[in-house]
């Protein structure tokens, strides 16, 4: 369907960061720095009336439901009215599904979703606080307390706060490319990519000391993705044992070793495909998966693409 058009559709109160994640991503003029523009709407059930916000601020939202009618995104951001959406906004989650435009929610945005019905059969995500409930809530819904995002069709569901980032930057990477998604990031200063499947909720979130981070080594990783990496010889750049290593890097990402860097290459892959005219043999060697029929079948997994079709339909013009 493409993506043009976002209305976001504000329900009192507001939960003002999960808001300002999607006016981050989608209503900011970034057309400076190579981002095509993006008709950004903001509406409510009583356009025009203050919605209460947080810090005892309020909102004003100019715009009726009318607004999302021809969106190519409805947006639904936290809300404690989320969990019992009116009438007039469930039908315009449903709209947006049944014309095939793309939904996403934030946080608690997903009970919306699934007062909507649009939820049953899917895969979906919320914050894990609210996960439970969400299952309780929707029976039919397949709630993945785990994950950052669960994207299911044109329905995009994700956790708390920061995820929130990750969902809509992946959106844009499926819509646009992954240049003009790391463009976004850039200037948001946000990491371009976090897979969905990375766990939304991780032992220690931030290292006790700069000196505790893996960050250093994450960084060399990055540098060295055509080279071979083992368990132990990150261990011993990072001055752990094998095992402490492991646990350690599970506790600060959120993922394995080799998962993460699967994901990495694949990633690298991506903006090889995208932006240049290396041969798939050759972009399987300069990110470190030797072969192409290796980089064919961890790229399919994690896009649900061959490479040649991803190229064909993300390659950046020239």
């Amino acid at each position: 369907m493409g993506l043009h058009s976002i209305a976001v559709v504000l329900q009192d109160p507001v939960a003002v960061f999960e808001f300002g994640v999607l006016a981050e991503v989608f209503g900011v003029d970034r057309t400076d720095d190579g981002v095509p523009p993006f008709d950004f709407r903001v509406c409510t059930e009583r356009p025009g009336v203050p919605l209460r916000a947080d810090g005892g601020t309020t909102l004003v939202a100019e715009l009726g439901l009318e607004a999302a009618a021809d969106a190519d995104l409805v947006a639904i951001p936290a809300s404690s009215a989320a969990f019992a959406p009116s009438d007039a906004v469930r039908q315009v989650v449903r709209d947006a599904v049944d014309r095939g435009a793309w939904v996403l929610s934030v946080c608690s945005g997903a009970f919306t979703l699934g007062a909507a019905g649009v939820l049953d059969g899917r895969e979906c995500t919320t914050h894990w606080r609210h996960s439970e409930e969400l299952a309780a809530s929707y029976p039919l819904a397949r709630v993945n307390p785990d994950v950052l995002y669960a994207h299911d069709g044109t329905v995009i569901t994700s956790a708390g706060t920061a995820a929130g980032v990750d969902a809509c930057l992946h959106l844009v990477r499926a819509e646009h490319g992954g240049s003009v998604a790391n463009r976004i990031a850039r200037r948001m200063v946000v990491s371009p990519h976090r897979d969905g499947g990375q766990r939304q909720f991780i032992d220690r979130p931030v290292p006790v000391t700069e000196a505790d981070s893996l960050g250093p080594v994450l960084e060399w990783m990055l540098e060295h993705l055509d080279e071979p990496h083992t368990v132990d010889q990150l261990a011993r750049r990072s001055s752990m044992s094998g095992r402490t290593f492991a646990r350690r890097f599970v506790s600060e990402t959120g993922t394995t070793p080799h998962q993460w860097i699967t994901d990495q290459r694949v990633l690298r892959a991506r903006e090889l495909l995208e932006e240049t005219d290396l041969s798939v043999d050759q972009v399987a060697r300069d990110v470190g998966f030797g072969s192409a029929a290796l980089l064919r079948h961890h790229f399919a997994q994690c896009t649900g693409l061959t490479p040649t079709v991803f190229r064909t339909r993300h390659r950046s013009p020239a």
